[in-house]
């Protein structure tokens, strides 16, 4: 056999790597524009077919974003008071994501509260424009974000570096994994919003809440990582039915307000797991009320 040809034959598994290597960097990329507005490579290539492959890195970009938020208040910390440093943060994910998920949780509840057909609904969410049900509703999400924020760093600011960093990634594993679980129902040629991915295989649904679980089953005790997956399970099941009684499934908006009501739980469950105040009974049982009683509120 020639050498060209052996060349040739330990050349191609190589090869064969780096295109695959090459084509999961590109998905990442497409989930990183989706999401973010940090720079992407302008080689990245888009696609329907692809941006639905993508979706299993929503998490990953998630925990990317966890890390660039924990590291800025770390840095804050150092020279700012707790509250300051607190706020500074939430400014820098709104810069980050381009307040892309807090738009989404005030333009679902200004067409689901502000109307009572499933088109009218779909047609205000679609409205750049923010009504007093989207206000409030941001409002209210942001000030208890804030509060949340507080309170556990008032414990201890290892606590907080590690709830920003398990929220953003597990937050954005819950909304993701909706996308298998329900028909998308908003044309996204007339959607204001980005382009949204409208499959996920099996596969892509696994990678997704495996990255997404990963720094919960690496820094939280059993007894944590229970009552969180309890929380959220129950909340995406519940957000599922209330959402297929309003508009018959999701749209990219319903998943943005996913994201940011699954943070705003995983911060009030570390919080009552610090405080230490609420037996196990008794913090599963508040947060099946208190997703309960927010979507009946919202109904």
């Amino acid at each position: 056999m020639s050498v060209e040809k052996n060349k040739q034959i330990i050349a191609s598994p190589r090869e064969s790597l780096i295109g695959k290597i090459k084509e999961q960097l590109n998905l990442f990329y497409l989930a990183l524009s989706f999401f973010t507005r940090l720079p992407v490579p302008k080689s990245m290539h888009y696609c329907e077919s692809l941006l639905n492959q993508a979706n299993r890195y929503f998490s990953l970009v998630g925990v990317l974003l966890g890390i660039l938020l924990s590291l800025s208040y770390c840095l804050f910390i150092s020279f700012l008071p707790v509250t300051i440093a607190i706020l500074l943060i939430m400014v820098v994910s709104l810069l980050l994501t381009g307040a892309f998920h807090e738009d989404g949780l005030a333009d679902m509840a200004d067409g689901i509260g502000g109307a009572f057909t499933i088109d009218k609904r779909l047609t205000i969410m679609k409205d750049s424009r923010i009504g007093t049900y989207g206000a409030v509703t941001l409002l209210m999400a942001l000030l208890l974000k804030f509060t949340l924020l507080v309170e556990i760093a008032k414990h201890d600011s290892n606590h907080l570096v590690l709830a920003i960093f398990l929220a953003a990634g597990l937050s954005r594993a819950v909304a993701g994994s909706l996308i298998s679980a329900m028909p998308y129902v908003s044309d996204s040629e007339q959607s204001k919003s980005k382009p949204l991915a409208q499959a996920q295989s099996s596969k892509e649904l696994t990678i997704l809440l495996t990255i997404g679980m990963a720094p919960l089953i690496m820094f939280y005790s059993s007894d944590i990582i229970f009552y969180l997956l309890t929380i959220l399970i129950t909340f995406r099941w519940l957000f599922k039915k209330w959402l297929i009684a309003k508009i018959g499934g999701f749209t990219g908006d319903c998943l943005g307000a996913a994201q940011q009501i699954s943070e705003l739980l995983i911060y009030i469950s570390i919080l009552a797991c610090i405080v230490g105040e609420v037996p196990s009974e008794g913090l599963l049982s508040q947060a099946f009320s208190l997703t309960t009683l927010s979507f009946e509120g919202l109904a």
